[in-house]
Formats: C-alpha cells, sequence, structure tokens
C-alpha cells in the first residue's frame, strides 16, 4: 500500500512519536509499505510520523544511490524500530536536504559526520551500529522526525523568514508535488 505523506502542518508531524510495542500489529508489512510510499515519492528515507503513525519507526533506503564513487551504499536499506542516537561524532558538515513533508525546499543544514544508533528491524533483532556521512544524516534526519522536529527548525531565523511563503501556502494546503499527500 502507498500512503499519502504527510506536510507541513499536520499535527502529527510535530508530536514526539510513541515507543513501538513488540506486539504491534503486522510490522514487516507496515516496513515494506513504507518503503513502497518512499520509492513512490523518490525519497531515500521515511519516518512513521509522515505517513500519519506516530510511533518510532523510520525506514532508509540508500542503495539506489549506489555507484563506483558510492559503492558503501550497495547494502544500506535499513528498517529502525525504537531507534536510539548513542553517539554523536564531534565533526560535522553542512549540506542541502530536503524532506519528502516539506516539498520544494531545500536548505542547508549542520549535522554530525557519525552517529552510534541501537534499534530493533522489522523482525525484533536488536543492532548497534554507527553510520558516517550521508547516512549519519540521513537518520538523523528521521530521527527527529520521531522527536517532532523537522529539519527547518535547523536553519537560521533568516533562511527560515525566506522559506515563510512556502510554508503559508502548505498550511492553506496549496501543495505542487508528483505524490500524494495529506494537508491540514
Amino acid at each position: 500500500m502507498i500512503y499519502p505523506i504527510y506536510v507541513y502542518g499536520m499535527p502529527v508531524l510535530r508530536k514526539v512519536a510513541q515507543p513501538v510495542p513488540a506486539d504491534y500489529p503486522e510490522l514487516p508489512l507496515l516496513a515494506d509499505d513504507m518503503f513502497k510510499t518512499m520509492y513512490h515519492a523518490d525519497g531515500v528515507g521515511l519516518a512513521a510520523p509522515q505517513i500519519g503513525l506516530s510511533i518510532r519507526m523510520f525506514v532508509i533506503d540508500l542503495s539506489v544511490m549506489a555507484d563506483e564513487k558510492h559503492p558503501e551504499f550497495k547494502d544500506a536499506k535499513r528498517v529502525f524500530i525504537n531507534p536510539e542516537i548513542l553517539e554523536f561524532g564531534p565533526e560535522t558538515k553542512t549540506q542541502d536536504e530536503g524532506c519528502l513533508s516539506l516539498p520544494g525546499i531545500n536548505e542547508s543544514v549542520k549535522r554530525s559526520t557519525m552517529v552510534r544508533v541501537k534499534y530493533f528491524d522489522e523482525n525484533w533483532n536488536e543492532h548497534e551500529e554507527v553510520f558516517n556521512d550521508f547516512f549519519a544524516k540521513a537518520v538523523q534526519h528521521e530521527y527527529e522526525h520521531l522527536d517532532g522536529k523537522m529539519f527547518i527548525d535547523n536553519i537560521s531565523p533568516v533562511r527560515r523568514t525566506m522559506n515563510r511563503s512556502r510554508l503559508h501556502s502548505m498550511l492553506k494546503g496549496k501543495v505542487n508535488c508528483r505524490y500524494s499527500v495529506k494537508t491540514v
């Protein structure tokens, strides 16, 4: 199933998501549907709040970016359930980011170039992994969704002001993108 993606202004995007219980129904199916929704929108990450579910879960698949320049992304497909960032590396990097819940907005965001994360996969296997560079950025971006935050919260007030009209349009339900969305 492909879900509509909730855009800026939907209350679920600003709520702190609840932990996923071990008996959550059909979790592997939900993970599969989240990947399908993400692929349909040409994304590389999607958090459950972005499809209206206030649970601590997100998916990332960077394998579409695997090539000669980035062979490390070959097996970069993960389901993160109840993730916990245990450590942020000391080095940071500023890069452009976009978000499926903020169509048409791209801004530079400063993020740690390394994170160590503990999480469960869709089969309730526990993992602890270190992610670097672009993968670390993607993890941090999606993780923020679980805490009711969005990448625009990390940009300067001047840049936020420059995006004000686009954000107001989204609040009025005026969104132009090729995938299905849910607006206020």
